[in-house]
């Protein structure tokens, strides 16, 4: 009698999000909730990808324009959104240009990165998923910021 093996198919679930024409994705995991871009405020000598601190619920949230982050080109409208993920036990708010959606990707079809992924450092980068519509870029959220910046980040707060 020949027994079939149960073949364990992992997946992982992105949030799926447009920058520019480049389609990106992040583990719905490290993500918190998704919002409109609210009143932003602006802090002065802070790096240019920082757009600056929102109040979210009585917590101060750094607002990072990732395109800005990535050296791509990205400017603010109506239809951009803010992405909070937890980076390490702290909230960060992404400002992305549109969400997309959510999709289940099976990992066998993420291909790793390549040395260079559009100017992003690959280190960045999980791995392209391949889809009907395209590529997504899967980010590593953890590694998307230095320590540094990390800490910075808690500095804006006070």
């Amino acid at each position: 009698m020949h027994q079939k093996k149960a073949e364990v198919v992992d997946s992982l679930q992105i949030v799926s999000f447009k920058i520019g024409n480049e389609e990106y994705g992040v583990d719905i995991l490290k993500v918190q909730e998704i919002q409109k871009v609210p009143k932003v405020l602006k802090l002065p000598f802070s790096k240019d990808y920082i757009l600056g601190v929102i109040d979210l619920r009585g917590k101060v949230i750094p607002i990072v324009d990732l395109g800005k982050k990535f050296g791509l080109m990205s400017e603010l409208s109506k239809s951009n959104r803010i992405v909070v993920v937890d980076v390490d036990g702290k909230k960060i708010g992404l400002s992305i240009d549109t969400i997309s959606n959510v999709v289940n990707i099976d990992t066998d079809k993420i291909d790793p990165p390549p040395p260079v992924v559009k100017g992003i450092s690959s280190k960045y980068v999980v791995g392209i998923a391949k889809q009907k519509a395209g590529f997504i870029v899967v980010l590593d959220i953890n590694q998307i910021f230095s320590a540094e910046e990390l800490e910075s980040f808690e500095e804006l707060k006070r």
